[in-house]
């Protein structure tokens, strides 16, 4: 039985409440200024957005430890930051600087950050799917007890690479932690309408795969539900599929006028927004007074000014850089 007293420990979980609630608020103040910067011609390219999903990533960051692997889509910003990546990195890879996590090279669908084992970032549909999986392996064959984490949407599950990486990662005992980030639709296509089985976390069975499905919009839910799943990957080694159902609200991406679903749809989906009803159950617990939420907002807002800054004051990269990593004339003849 631990020492702490009953006032420490109701302490510890206040400040643990504290802090998911100021990763949901990082997460969803940082991409409404990308919105804004990307209004202003700042940030170029596409960009899809994470609001509406926020505890999904908030709430399973807290679950993994700083060994295990992490595979990302093309919405990965709310990924990136709770992972710990700084937010100034994060907003400067978006406006193409040098000083962004991918050199600027890889812009807001491309994050990459081998210290914190974030390994994109990628922009196919799927295309994480194989790359987690070989990570896992090389855990494997390294005697590494790590887990290597992948994030998915729906719509990945219609495409081969779901398949095979579920195979091959149950049939090689692969610590995969599959995280498929069900939000309803795949760009503009529901569901229902390119999948014949609906329940997604149902398809793991064909490979022998345990699986589960969890409240995407609850971020106590999310964590205690990644917490279970990454411990029997660590533990057994096997791969684990965890469905998490959540909704975005906002379009596929900035270029998509959203016409395939209905306002109506997406007020009811608001009325589960998981920074608002999570607020209101701290407060309903006595754990939020509006001081802290004007603290927190403030703090929030000091961290998104200053990753602005630091974007704004990056340096581009040099034309003479441009076919860095791209060709080599190394061991070629002159």
């Amino acid at each position: 039985m631990s020492s702490k007293t009953e006032l420490e420990l109701a302490r510890i979980e206040r400040e643990h409440a504290l802090f998911l609630l100021r990763e949901m608020l990082r997460i969803r103040r940082f991409e409404e200024k990308a919105i804004e910067m990307y209004s202003l011609g700042h940030i170029r390219g596409f960009l899809h957005l994470y609001i509406g999903e926020e505890a999904v990533a908030a709430g399973a960051m807290q679950s993994l430890t700083r060994d295990d692997n992490i595979v990302a889509t093309y919405r990965e910003h709310g990924q990136a930051l709770a992972r710990g990546i700084a937010a100034g990195s994060l907003m400067a890879e978006m406006y193409g600087k040098s000083t962004g996590c991918s050199r600027g090279r890889g812009g807001s669908m491309h994050f990459f950050d081998a210290s914190r084992r974030f390994y994109g970032g990628y922009a196919i549909v799927g295309g994480g799917l194989p790359i987690a999986v070989g990570l896992a392996l090389a855990d494997k064959m390294l005697a590494r007890r790590a887990v290597t984490a992948c994030f998915f949407g729906d719509g990945a599950v219609a495409e081969g690479e779901f398949h095979e990486s579920m195979n091959l990662a149950a049939l090689w005992k692969l610590p995969v932690l599959f995280l498929c980030e069900n939000n309803l639709y795949a760009m503009g296509t529901a569901l229902a309408r390119h999948q014949s089985q609906t329940d997604i976390h149902l398809k793991a069975e064909a490979y022998g795969v345990i699986s589960e499905t969890v409240d995407g919009m609850d971020v106590l839910a999310v964590e205690s539900a990644v917490r279970r799943a990454a411990e029997f990957v660590r533990e057994s080694g096997h791969p684990f599929l965890l469905e998490i159902r959540t909704y975005r609200f906002r379009a596929h991406s900035m270029a998509d006028p959203d016409l395939y679903r209905t306002k109506e749809e997406i007020e009811e989906w608001k009325k589960r927004d998981p920074i608002s009803v999570f607020e209101a159950y701290l407060r309903e617990l006595g754990m939020l007074a509006d001081d802290d939420v004007v603290r927190i907002e403030a703090e929030v807002a000091a961290e998104i000014d200053e990753a602005v800054a630091f974007a704004e004051a990056g340096t581009w990269e040099p034309v003479e850089d441009l076919l860095m990593d791209v060709y080599t004339t190394t061991g070629l003849p002159d």
